[in-house]
């Protein structure tokens, strides 16, 4: 599908970069060729365990259809998750070599969008605020070999995106009304001593221009909302129609799971002496009637223990971690190199 995959550039075993670093890259070079997603402009001189690598863009005609309106992701100060959910098929890696997986994002140009509801599209508002504090997220099984990572779909379910900027929980920090691309970079973990030399060597980046999206507090284009609602399976209780029953258990078992007691009933009380009958005296009076005794309740037997079976526990993001060697970095990225851009649904004034 050319919607969410993208041309490798050449990897030529001598390049400025490789000379700055002192000799040509180890292994056998890349080749020009197609991928299921390439790295952006300077890619050259790359490392043999990350040459070949290709990633594919799970979900892809969901994220197309998501850009054709204008995706918007929320943010918030807590952190919230990203529908849909950036989900990645890898190929190409070494079996037996360690790899990190990790993501950041970064803004697409320098300006400020506000949201035109009388003509529902996006417009430019002013400069950008100032940068947010740049961060990358771990994927929680880095590192591991490359054989298990490309075994199954990789998916950064657990990532967060949050607009507080004093966040201490490893969320990614964005700026509200701001548009964001996501990368994806695999990082080789390599076992020399001098790896810091080979850094720019020793890892790939992706980028999927149908993933680009603009952040935001609450939704702005009602049919964002009304997409995220058909397509989130954790959005439910916005459809249409009967509610589902939390958690899986049926409706009324957590009550109907308890026995229901009759209550005993009350012995008669002595009867009231009507009024103007004569009083009995002496003997003759009626013996002192002992207290009544309150009348005793059958005991209830425990109820069943029933299970819940919830959805997963909310994760709070990945600790900050360090790299095996810092990033270097990255150029500005051509996001639709020389293809046109899809229609995003912004404009400027």
């Amino acid at each position: 599908m050319p919607g969410n995959r993208a041309t490798d550039t050449a990897c030529p075993a001598t390049t400025p970069m490789a000379a700055f670093l002192g000799g040509p890259a180890e292994g056998s070079p890349c080749t020009p060729g197609l991928g299921w997603a390439g790295e952006g402009p300077g890619a050259g001189g790359k490392n043999r365990h990350v040459c070949h690598a290709a990633a594919r863009l799970e979900m892809g005609s969901l994220w197309e259809e998501f850009n054709r309106l204008g995706t918007e992701m929320i943010v918030t100060k807590a952190g919230r998750r990203m529908f849909p959910t950036f989900q990645v098929k890898l190929s190409g890696l070494d079996p037996l070599a360690d790899y990190v997986l990790l993501m950041d994002f970064i803004p697409l140009d320098d300006k400020r969008y506000r949201y035109a509801f009388h003509s529902s599209s996006w417009l430019a508002a002013g400069r950008a605020e100032p940068a947010a504090p740049g961060r990358v997220h771990f994927h929680p099984d880095s590192p591991a070999k490359g054989a298990q990572w490309m075994r199954q779909i990789v998916s950064f379910d657990k990532l967060k995106l949050t607009n507080n900027l004093l966040d201490d929980n490893g969320h990614i920090i964005l700026n509200s009304m701001h548009r964001y691309q996501p990368r994806f970079h695999v990082v080789f973990v390599d076992p020399r001593r001098d790896s810091e030399r080979f850094a720019h060597q020793n890892f790939k980046s992706f980028s999927f221009p149908e993933t680009q999206f603009m952040a935001v507090t609450a939704y702005q284009n009602h049919r964002i909302t009304q997409l995220k609602i058909a397509s989130n399976p954790f959005a439910k209780g916005f459809r249409d129609g009967d509610p589902e029953p939390w958690c899986g258990v049926p409706a009324g078992s957590l009550l109907g799971a308890m026995p229901r007691a009759r209550a005993t009933p009350l012995p008669p009380g002595p009867e009231k002496q009507e009024k103007g009958a004569p009083r009995s005296h002496g003997a003759l009076a009626a013996a002192p009637q002992p207290p009544a005794v309150p009348p005793s309740f059958p005991e209830l037997p425990a109820p069943t223990f029933q299970p819940l079976t919830c959805p997963p526990g909310v994760c709070v993001g990945a600790k900050p971690r360090t790299l095996p060697y810092p990033l270097p970095a990255f150029p500005q990225l051509s996001t639709y190199g020389p293809t046109a851009a899809p229609a995003f649904g912004y404009g400027q004034q």
